[in-house]
Order: structure tokens, then sequence, then C-alpha cells
């Protein structure tokens, strides 16, 4: 991961349910669920598929990692989101 994301040990114990209302607050729109993935897309482009079964469960370092690549978000975004302090 470059230095321009976060770590993902940020994102480590927060619930799916509070990024997927990141996701949506940021402009990011649900477009399809297949199984335990759903698909994200923002009108600039920019997509994410987010991979959970339950709205409380947190996700694992490699869905972290795909979310944070493909939101393009820094530290200022997560703590704009109120995804952390």
């Amino acid at each position: 991961m470059s230095a321009a994301h976060p770590p993902i040990r940020l994102l480590r114990n927060v619930a799916t349910s509070r990024i997927v209302r990141a996701l949506e607050q940021d402009g990011f729109r649900f477009v399809e669920r297949q199984g335990s993935q759903c698909v994200y897309h923002h009108q600039d482009g920019r997509f994410v598929v987010v991979h959970y079964h339950r709205a409380k469960d947190t996700l694992p370092p490699y869905v972290i990692r795909n979310l944070l690549t493909g939101t393009r978000w820094s530290e200022a975004d997560l703590r704009r989101l109120k995804l952390m302090k």
C-alpha cells in the first residue's frame, strides 16, 4: 500500500455498517449484491467491493486494503467520515 493510503490498522475494529454508511456519505451508491459481495460505485468512476455477511462484523485486512485502494481515502477523509478520531 502506498504512503497516500492510511494504514489498515486504523479500520481493523470498525463495524461494516459504519463503513457502508461512510461510503454512502462520500457519494458511493450501492449497485449490486452477489452473495456476500456488495458493489458500490462513485460518480467519478471509483468503485469498491465490500465482502461481508453481517453489518456488525469487522472486515479482514485484505478487504480493508481493497476498500482503501478503491475509495482512495486518506487519513483526513477517515476523520471527516468519522471512521477514526
